[in-house]
């Protein structure tokens, strides 16, 4: 399972507060948690924009990109999330950090394959809620779903590129209630582990062709279908002593093997397009749908909350000033810009909750064979102080480093 580097923060608001490995967000308590972004920083500081590829940078959305790879590509990402919290009454803040991904991708003749490790969902929250008798319930969860993928991309021709992602989900989703009443010795507590696996598919087209001596039109398509995750869970009833610094004593304990349940998880659909020049300026945008409003929770109880067909909108693109310069290395570095827009398809109390961001970031060359590392910022929103809901802004840092080396070369004979 993916390490991740983990700053772990409690936030106040009123009486509630949230903290989390990966991510401090009242809304990863629904669902399977927040959706991770699967793609690079490179990516990732265009917007999430999916439809860009080329011989050095590695594309973790679509499976037909590693077609493009002329030198094995190893990379890595992490990123750093400052994050605010508000209600109608009052707003706190913290920080978090995760490894975002691991992957490296292997060019052969026509073929590219790619290898690696992505986190998919993060669950992170603390939620504390006093009713009106005076008693507190206390809600946390921690973990998320991840996937190991295998990719292979092919060249049917010189523009048409082709290319299937064979996916192994797995995970761990563990949530906690606690019951505390006042004038009562013994707290109630419950514990409900989930162990989350499955396979799935994802397939991937990509066009490319000249549309003047200068100009490149692209597009590309992405489809996930939709899938079962296999969710094997236990539960644990015990009633505890909780200490003033936190700590909880058992007094009595009953597990409860919950057994096997299926999760469907919604079919994806991806569209992107852009032109630009070659190792110049791109421009692009990219429309994705998810067929998520059938979607069923693993936490019952829920019952304020519905899940809509949820969509994205997100455009970006780069410029380069002169890729080739042997003068000026910021003529080389690659800049990078981009804004998002998300219906996330969670609906509390009847009102949808929604996303934003905007993104910039560099390339930066290094080393030889075209390495590099990149740095992107992110600023963004979710959710929304009316209703009684939360508003959460954030500002992400996000790191990679690309490698490029070439495997296989050819021995000369004198």
């Amino acid at each position: 399972m993916i390490k991740k580097i983990l700053v772990v923060v409690l936030v106040h608001i009123a009486v509630i507060s949230y903290a989390q490995e990966g991510t401090s967000s009242p809304y990863s308590f629904y669902g399977i948690g927040i959706p991770k972004f699967k793609g690079t920083v490179e990516n990732r500081s265009m917007g999430g924009l999916s439809v860009l590829a080329d011989s050095i940078h590695l594309n973790l959305q679509n499976p037909a990109s590693f077609s493009e790879l002329g030198l094995t590509s190893y990379t890595v990402g992490t990123s750093y999330r400052n994050f605010k919290l508000s209600n109608a009454n009052e707003s706190s803040s913290g920080e978090n950090a995760s490894l975002d991904y691991l992957a490296i991708g292997v060019p052969a003749g026509k073929f590219g394959f790619g290898f690696g490790v992505i986190p998919l969902t993060s669950v992170g929250y603390r939620i504390n809620n006093i009713v009106d008798d005076g008693s507190e319930f206390q809600f946390e969860g921690t973990g998320g779903l991840n996937k190991v993928f295998l990719a292979t991309g092919v060249k049917v021709n010189k523009n048409l590129s082709v290319g299937v992602d064979l996916n192994y989900n797995f995970g761990n989703i563990e949530n906690k209630t606690i019951l505390r009443r006042p004038d009562v010795q013994f707290d109630t507590r419950e514990i409900t582990s989930t162990d989350l696996s499955a396979f799935s598919l994802s397939f991937g087209v990509r066009y490319k062709t000249m549309v003047s001596e200068k100009l490149e039109l692209v597009a590309s398509i992405v489809s996930t279908p939709s899938f079962e995750l296999k969710a094997d869970g236990t539960r644990e009833l015990a009633t505890v002593v909780i200490a003033n610094n936190g700590r909880e004593t058992v007094a009595e304990r009953q597990e409860i093997n919950v057994g096997d349940q299926k999760i469907d998880l919604p079919a994806e659909f991806k569209f992107a397009s852009g032109i630009g020049q070659p190792r110049k300026w791109f421009v692009g945008g990219e429309y994705t749908y998810l067929d998520s409003g059938e979607f069923t929770n693993i936490v019952s109880g829920q019952d304020n909350v519905e899940y809509e067909n949820a969509s994205r909108f997100k455009a970006g693109g780069y410029y380069i000033p002169k890729y080739n310069s042997l003068t000026s290395y910021f003529s080389r570095v690659v800049y990078r810009a981009g804004f998002r827009y998300e219906e996330t398809g969670l609906n509390i109390n009847g009102n949808s909750i929604d996303e934003f961001g905007i993104s910039f970031g560099v390339g930066l060359p290094v080393g030889r064979l075209f390495s590099n590392a990149n740095i992107g910022f992110e600023y963004g929103q979710r959710g929304t102080t009316d209703f009684g809901l939360v508003k959460e802004e954030f500002f992400n840092v996000s790191l990679s480093l690309s490698l490029n080396d070439k495997w296989f070369r050819k021995i000369k004979f004198n």
